[in-house]
């Protein structure tokens, strides 16, 4: 068998299973999608084959190390994408929610050449254009708990604390992920993570990071939990434990 006739048949077989896990798996909900209308491609053209390949890859690659990347066809029609898993998730789950992912993504933006979905276990984004070891401000958005605390102004400092702690350590880490957690009292402790997509340099992943929990004001000021969510970095707090064992 040739190399091109192996990783055509390679792709087939990702992509039937992407398909059936998809449907098979009690269906997760996405925390959000954003869809860009700046460019379009044409169905059963020639970027589309290219973002189904892409997707497929994507499949293959991320549940191996948490994280996976690339870009596949010539230059006018190629499609690149990165799919991240949380740190803590484990193989199998990584590989469901990407394939989730791949397949929701596609349904809620149809013709659309760029763009990014969100779940709890993973992220998946493609693009027309390549935005590799690029920072994304762009595509951001808040969630938070709806309960407020007794004391914001000291509560928000020591998630801001938190949060920093581990940011210092997240961007030199091989996962560009960190966890930890932080007393609030004698029975309340306050748990935490943050993590960036790894195309970034150690020093991007930092102001990523940086930049993301300088929105907490924004976000979620005197919540008892919240999140900063992009396409290059992210991070969690909430007064219960979140992080898989």
């Amino acid at each position: 068998m040739s190399s091109s006739t192996f990783t055509f048949s390679l792709y087939l077989l990702s992509l039937t299973l992407v398909a059936h896990i998809a449907l098979g798996a009690k269906a997760a909900k996405p925390l959000f999608h954003f869809c860009s209308n700046l460019d379009n491609f044409t169905t059963n053209g020639p970027y589309e084959t290219n973002l189904n390949k892409l997707v497929g890859n994507l499949y293959l690659k991320t549940p191996l190390t948490g994280f996976g990347s690339g870009s596949v066809g010539p230059s006018h029609d190629q499609a690149h994408g990165l799919a991240l898993c949380r740190g803590d998730v484990k193989f199998a789950d990584c590989q469901a929610c990407v394939a989730e992912a791949g397949a929701e993504v596609r349904k809620r933006c149809p013709n659309n050449k760029r763009a990014v979905i969100w779940y709890d276990n993973c992220l998946l984004k493609y693009s027309n254009i390549d935005f590799f070891r690029k920072i994304d401000y762009q595509n951001r958005f808040y969630m938070w708990n709806l309960r407020n605390v007794s004391d914001p102004v000291l509560f928000n400092q020591k998630t801001k604390n938190l949060l920093s702690q581990l940011s210092e350590e997240a961007y030199v880490a091989p996962k560009m992920y960190a966890t930890g957690e932080l007393e609030l009292g004698e029975s309340e402790k306050l748990y935490g993570l943050v993590q960036c997509t790894r195309d970034l340099s150690t020093v991007d992943c930092k102001k990523c990071l940086d930049s993301a929990i300088s929105e907490l004001p924004n976000c979620c000021d005197g919540k008892e939990g919240g999140r900063v969510v992009g396409g290059s970095c992210n991070f969690r707090y909430e007064i219960y434990p979140f992080v898989n064992s």
